[in-house]
């Protein structure tokens, strides 16, 4: 057979699929996220076609012809709860981050020697290994994430480096975007001579 002779199937393209900068589920399934207004009032602005699609009075009427007015009543009631528990959640949770503090103490190891320990960047929802190693290639010393006593992460950075660290979160740069400079407090911790 030649190639003339065989009929070459279309390709067939992807489906372009819309996805809610909101709750990031597509436009049709917001509803079963927590942020159903915010979700409305996007949809509304970047896609009004959509909106009147999935949100006029009389798509809702479609979906909602079958319920009673009972169970519709109900329904919008259970919907402003779960809005107002995850605002709740969000406020919460943005005010722990805000109360979170981040310590850097310059620890003495031997007479000479320290290390900078770094400790409640996890708060501020930063990934305390790339942290690390970031910070180990700034400054060309080594740096790990180790448990500290009260069994909390930290990242301890060999040498004294606590104020290029505290200058880096200051001026938000790289990975310390997000963490307030009010936040920060360097402290200086000596090791305790031995009495013999």
């Amino acid at each position: 057979m030649s190639s003339s002779d065989q009929q070459e199937p279309h390709a067939v393209q992807p489906v372009q699929v819309l996805y809610c900068q909101i709750c990031t589920f597509p436009p049709e399934y917001c509803e079963f996220g927590s942020s159903l207004t915010r979700c409305k009032e996007w949809l509304n602005e970047a896609h009004p076609r959509l909106h009147e699609k999935y949100y006029s009075d009389e798509a809702l009427q479609s979906k909602l012809g079958t319920l009673s007015l009972e169970a519709q009543a109900k329904l919008e009631k259970e919907t402003a709860k779960k809005e107002a528990k995850a605002e709740a959640k969000a406020d919460a949770a943005l005010k722990k981050k805000m109360a979170s503090q981040v310590s850097i103490k310059r620890i003495e190891r031997n007479k000479r020697k320290f290390v900078t320990a770094i400790h409640g960047l996890e708060a501020f929802d930063i990934e305390l290994k790339k942290a690390a190693k970031f910070l180990a290639q700034r400054f060309a010393t080594g740096a790990s994430v180790t448990k500290n006593v009260q069994g909390q992460d930290e990242i301890v950075v060999q040498g004294d480096v606590s104020d290029d660290v505290l200058e880096l979160i200051e001026s938000n740069a790289g990975i310390f975007k997000g963490v307030p400079a009010a936040n920060v407090e360097l402290v200086e911790e000596k090791k305790k001579k031995t009495t013999e």
